[in-house]
């Protein structure tokens, strides 16, 4: 090889920016992915014709924004995508990238590697990216344009662009300086400019048009304004009196409910502290008369009975024991006096004698013993206690079912009313409504015995008010909408040509009122009962209901069922519905003051349960403390007899036996000794128990003293909350009667501030608060907002019908005339910095052009005549006074010849003085890269070799890529890219790197 690459370092120096990948998949002949690597310098891409190597070249002039066919050699711009072959199919889209080296940084962008990448889909649809992020096609074209890559693309040459220089008019040489220069940017703006200033001279003579037809319009515009403005402000002033004097009288209406609110709550409030109160007399009363009955005298006086007895019966036990103390003692000196036998004898009698005595005794308190009824009376009196509170809690709870049902009964009378004046309402609407015939119950008759089932069918279409037509039905529900009032319409010609099968059974009990729209309701008739299934049973008619979505049920009874809602009974609201709940308010009522006399009743007789208790329980009490008595008693006797008995077994058997009589006189005395003991403390014991039963006495006496006082304070507490509860009961009823009072009034008021809001919102269409909010206005003296209204509209009266829309045009119009006045200055200013614009991009366009010309001139001077030798060449502006729109003309000698056209030249002559000027642009406004389709396939060994030594001088300067069949050319690049056509119709890249040798 001639020809070395040159070193790395140098390799370095050619360009900022350099080419350094492109990818082709489905390109042209490019079918698989091929990624041919670029480096710096000379790169030439050889292969054999048909190889696919000037495809290399379309492929960049694509991915850089190629929009004609022509300019990728195509005639359409889908043959780019792989057409397929015998062996491989067609392919469905064509993608290329270029991937840039911007390391310096000459690319506005933050990368230092930048890849465009194009696809192209057979569908048409083309899609650009930049590092994989999708754009558009202009942004990809400003992209590149600062680094000299223009739209134009001059930095591409082929064959065919060699000849189009020379063939080309001065004017398109012009565009080729142009976009290497950077100029066509300010022709852009330019452009813009130009056009922003069309559109701006047609808007001005638009808006010239418009000021005088405006001010045409405007001057009989003003006088009717002022008729307009005068009606305006006394229309205005009288609305703003009638709101004034509707807000005085919803206020007025508004603080009476409130007053009207604040005296129920306040009777409510009394009533229920009445109630309170009574409940607290109840209680007081109740506990009164147990205390009463509970400190009755015969308890006291049964507790003294006992103590005496007691008493007496303690004085008798004493007695006994002072008789048996001496008796002892006589026996004790008998036994120390006398002989032994008939001692003994002797106190056997007398024992014996003793033991019957004490078994009389035994017999007479066995006798005497308590049978015990006390004890059952007080557990008679426990259970009839227990019934009586377990009435009591009955009662209470009776008396708060009552009571709730009360209050909701009376809860759904306001409901039922509240609901009634409304539909009142609404109805009176309808009726007063355009094309109104009257409610459809008004319009029919139904036999008596079949009404609630007919109702039931109809549901709530019977109490629809009926309209001739369907725009009055509109009409009507429009009002019923602003007014946010219930209601109902049927528009009878809507109904016209629906052909229905009612249920005839039903239907026969049906029919209109003889009238004009006799037939009309019929026909409505059947189409509302057309749906309407008559069940022989309720179960019947669930059945039917959930069996068949669409059916809707009913029964005789009046029972309305489908399968989305199942309902027992009418529905309607009507007034027999109000009576029958203010009946069973009424009812409810009286339930409870039944409900109030059995709870106060009830009360009574528990406390009178709980005396009664009180009084068997000290029954109770004392029976026990006389059996007690009694048994200790009976103890008493029978210890005493058990001693006696074995007395006088020891006497028998002493009897027996005299040998040891004395003996045994021993030990009877000791025995008696022991006994006489027993008896002294026995004494002791019971005096000191009569000391406590005298103590109890004399207390008893004191509590009976007290008691006694007790029971008459207690007595006239109870008389006095006897009175206080009668007199509680008359204010409680005086209060119900005040509140029903209240209520009625309350019903009225409501009903009056209702139709005063009704009437604001349909003649003022305003809420009340605006109108309440609405401020007096001022007055002459004697002058009321009444007398001011009438006045008002006197005067509107006198004006007479006027342009309700002249003031609005005339204000509009007044607006559009200044506004247009505005606009036509605005645009005026628009007009002018959009010529000092175009003026400014001229002067830089002309500054631009004048530079790079100048540079273009000497270079294609210098560069013809190193590749002509002794010949001349040089660039002349075809209008060097207007450099905005001048042409450039290429004037060519070679040496020895005298040519005055180019057409005259060789084509080797054409083609180097073609590239002379294409190599002055290049040097005089260097491009990164330059791309070359066989420019030199026309010259011969010498041009070539003066090419290629221009070439040489170039790659130190930008890197280039060009496509040859020249051997020589071939050896001066620094690398070659072999392109082959494989067997399967799909070309493939070869990379040689061409070694360095010295030179």
């Amino acid at each position: 090889m001639l020809l070395s690459p040159l070193p790395a370092l140098e390799a370095l120096l050619f360009s900022e920016m350099f080419l350094k990948s492109l990818t082709m998949k489905g390109f042209k002949s490019f079918a698989d992915s091929t990624t041919l690597e670029l480096e710096p310098g000379v790169t030439v891409v050889v292969g054999p014709n048909g190889s696919g190597k000037s495809n290399v070249v379309d492929a960049i002039a694509w991915v850089l924004g190629a929009q004609a066919p022509s300019s990728v050699r195509s005639q359409k711009m889908d043959d780019v995508i792989f057409a397929g072959t015998a062996k491989r199919p067609a392919l469905g889209r064509a993608e290329v990238s270029l991937t840039i080296d911007n390391s310096a940084g000459l690319l506005p962008i933050e990368f230092s590697e930048v890849t465009v990448t194009r696809t192209l889909f057979r569908t048409g649809e083309s899609e650009y990216a930049i590092n994989g992020v999708n754009c558009r096609l202009l942004d990809v074209q400003e992209l590149l344009s600062d680094a000299g890559v223009g739209r134009q693309q001059h930095v591409i040459v082929s064959q065919g662009q060699i000849d189009a220089v020379l063939n080309a008019r001065p004017e398109d040489r012009r565009s080729i300086i142009e976009e290497a220069s950077g100029v066509l940017k300010h022709r852009k703006r330019k452009e813009k400019a130009e056009r922003r200033l069309e559109s701006t001279e047609a808007n001005l003579m638009r808006a010239q048009d418009l000021l005088r037809e405006v001010r045409r319009q405007l001057k009989p515009l003003e006088r009717q304004a002022d008729a307009a403005r005068r009606h305006g402000a006394l229309a205005a002033e009288l609305r703003n009196l009638r709101l004034h004097v509707a807000g005085r009288e919803i206020g007025g209406l508004q603080a009476r409910i409130q007053a009207l609110a604040e005296q129920k709550a306040a009777g409510d409030k009394a009533e229920n502290e009445l109630r309170a109160r009574l409940s607290a007399l109840d209680a007081a009363v109740m506990s009164d008369e147990a205390d009463l009955s509970a400190r009755g005298d015969s308890t006291i006086n049964d507790e003294l009975v006992r103590v005496e007895n007691l008493r007496g019966r303690a004085r008798g036990l004493v007695q006994v024991l002072a008789e048996r103390r001496r008796s002892m003692e006589r026996e004790r000196g008998q036994v120390m006096d006398s002989g032994v036998e008939a001692q003994l004898e002797g106190e056997a009698a007398t024992v014996r004698h003793q033991l019957e005595e004490v078994a009389q005794e035994l017999r007479e308190l066995t006798a005497k013993a308590s049978s015990g009824v006390a004890s059952a009376e007080f557990a008679r009196a426990q259970a009839n206690t227990v019934d009586a509170q377990r009435a009591l809690d009955e009662a209470i709870v009776a008396h708060g079912t009552v009571s709730s049902a009360a209050a909701a009964a009376a809860a759904r009378v306001e409901a039922l009313q509240a609901s009634i004046d409304a539909q009142a309402l609404s109805t009176r609407t309808l009726h007063e409504a355009a094309g109104s015939v009257g409610t459809l119950l008004d319009l029919i008759d139904i036999d008596d015995e079949w009404r609630s089932a007919v109702q039931a069918a109809l549901g709530e279409s019977i109490a629809a008010v009926v309209i001739d037509d369907t725009t009055n039905a509109r009409a009507a529900l429009a009002h019923l909408r602003a007014t946010k009032s219930p209601g109902a319409v049927l528009a009878l010609d809507s109904l016209n040509s629906v052909a229905v099968n009612p249920s005839r059974e039903l239907r026969s009990h049906v029919r209109a009122r003889a009238g004009t729209q006799e037939k009309a309701i019929n026909h409505l008739l059947d189409v509302l009962l057309s749906r309407v299934t008559l069940a022989a049973s309720f179960d019947a008619a669930v059945d039917t209901a959930l069996g068949d979505p669409n059916a809707v049920v009913v029964t005789r009874d009046g029972d309305r069922l489908a399968a989305t809602s199942l309902r027992v009974g009418l529905s309607q609201v009507s007034a027999e519905a109000l009576a029958n709940a203010q009946a069973a308010a009424r009812e409810a009522a009286a339930r409870l003051v039944d409900a109030e006399l059995a709870l106060g009743t009830t009360r009574t007789a528990l406390a009178d349960a709980r005396g009664a208790e009180a009084r068997a329980g000290t029954a109770a009490e004392a029976e026990r403390d006389v059996a007690q008595a009694h048994d200790v008693e009976v103890a008493g006797l029978e210890q005493r007899e058990r001693l006696l008995r074995t007395r006088l077994a020891d006497i028998e058997g002493r009897l027996g036996g005299d040998s040891e009589a004395r003996r045994d006189a021993v030990r009877r005395t000791q025995r008696i000794d022991q006994e006489l003991q027993k008896l002294a403390d026995a004494m002791k014991e019971v005096e000191r128990i009569v000391n406590v039963l005298n103590g109890r006495q004399r207390d008893l006496h004191e509590l009976r003293a007290r008691q006694s006082t007790e029971m008459r304070e207690i007595s006239r507490r109870l008389d006095a909350a006897r009175k206080e509860r009668q007199a509680n009961e008359k204010s409680l009823e005086e209060r119900r009667e005040t509140g029903r009072r209240v209520e009625l009034e309350q019903g009225e008021v409501r009903v009056r501030l209702e139709a005063s809001i009704d009437t604001l919102r349909r003649d003022l269409e305003v809420e009340p608060q605006v109108a309440i909010d609405t401020p007096a206005p001022e007055l002459p003296d004697g002058m009321t907002p009444i007398l001011k209204v009438r006045e008002l509209e006197r005067e509107l009266r006198i004006m007479g019908p006027i342009n309700p829309l002249a003031l609005e045009e005339f204000e509009a119009l007044q607006q559009r005339n200044t506004f247009l006045e505005e606009q036509l200055e605005d645009v005026k200013n628009s007009r002018r910095e959009l010529v000092k614009v175009i003026k400014q991009v001229d002067l830089e366009i002309q500054q631009t052009f004048a530079a790079a010309y100048s540079d273009v001139r000497d270079n294609f001077a210098k560069l013809f005549a190193s590749l002509f030798p002794g010949g001349t060449g040089r660039l002349v502006l075809t209008m060097p006074d207007d450099l905005l729109n001048t042409g450039i003309e290429v004037e060519a000698k070679p040496g020895g010849k005298n040519v005055k056209k180019l057409s005259l030249l060789s084509g080797g002559e054409r083609a180097l003085t073609a590239l002379a000027f294409l190599f002055a642009v290049f040097r005089s406004r260097p491009s990164p890269f330059y791309v070359m389709d066989e420019v030199e396939a026309a010259l011969d060994d010498v041009n070539l070799h003066r090419f290629l030594g221009l070439i040489h001088e170039f790659r130190q300067e930008a890197q280039l890529l060009i496509v040859s069949h020249q051997k020589r050319t071939m050896e001066a690049g620094d690398s070659l890219l072999g392109v082959t056509m494989q067997p399967g119709g799909s070309s493939r890249v070869v990379v040689e790197r061409v070694a360095a040798k010295s030179a």
